[in-house]
């Protein structure tokens, strides 16, 4: 092998490799959806907060 197919081959290593890169990918993508969801909900409720309070801006 050379070039490419000695990286993804990772000296042999590639069956610890690729799915250790696999699950911190699935991770990373889960806290960012999770951090995505939670703004959305806290803009919601943000607005929701503001629209009872009749908007009004009081700071002094």
């Amino acid at each position: 092998m050379s070039g490419l197919g000695e990286f993804f081959h990772m000296g042999g290593y590639a069956a610890y490799v690729w799915p250790a890169y696999g699950v911190a990918a699935a991770v990373l993508a889960g806290l960012l959806a999770e951090s995505v969801l939670r703004l959305r909900r806290a803009r919601r409720r943000l607005a929701a907060l503001e629209a009872a309070d009749g908007g009004a801006d009081d700071a002094a």
